[in-house]
């Protein structure tokens, strides 16, 4: 076999930027930055999101914008009343005057 064909598997400390939670979990990365978690030293890898900021683990309901994807979808493509046109009501009201006419 091989030697070095594989990254070497380790102990890192993740760390949720936004909140600061950290948790150890093996991995491959090699991140070059070190800090201690209870009294062991670990290389650090820094995360954006991790289950303790996102709002589907947190049950947060956090607004990333001002209007959300469904009201927009629903204000572009909103059902916009439909006006008859001039032939459309002559022929509505022809329509009514035959329905008079056989009473």
């Amino acid at each position: 076999m091989k030697k070095d064909t594989h990254p070497k598997y380790q102990q890192i400390l993740f760390v949720d930027s936004s909140t600061d939670y950290k948790f150890v979990c093996g991995s491959t990365l090699q991140p070059k930055e070190k800090a201690t978690f209870q009294g062991k030293e670990f290389p650090v890898y820094r995360l954006s999101t991790s289950s303790a900021s996102h709002p589907f683990f947190t049950g947060s309901k956090q607004l990333v914008d001002a209007e959300g994807r469904v009201d927009k979808f629903k204000k572009r493509y909103a059902a916009k009343p439909v006006e008859p046109s001039k032939e459309e009501s002559k022929e509505g009201s022809k329509k009514d005057d035959k329905k008079k006419k056989s009473k």
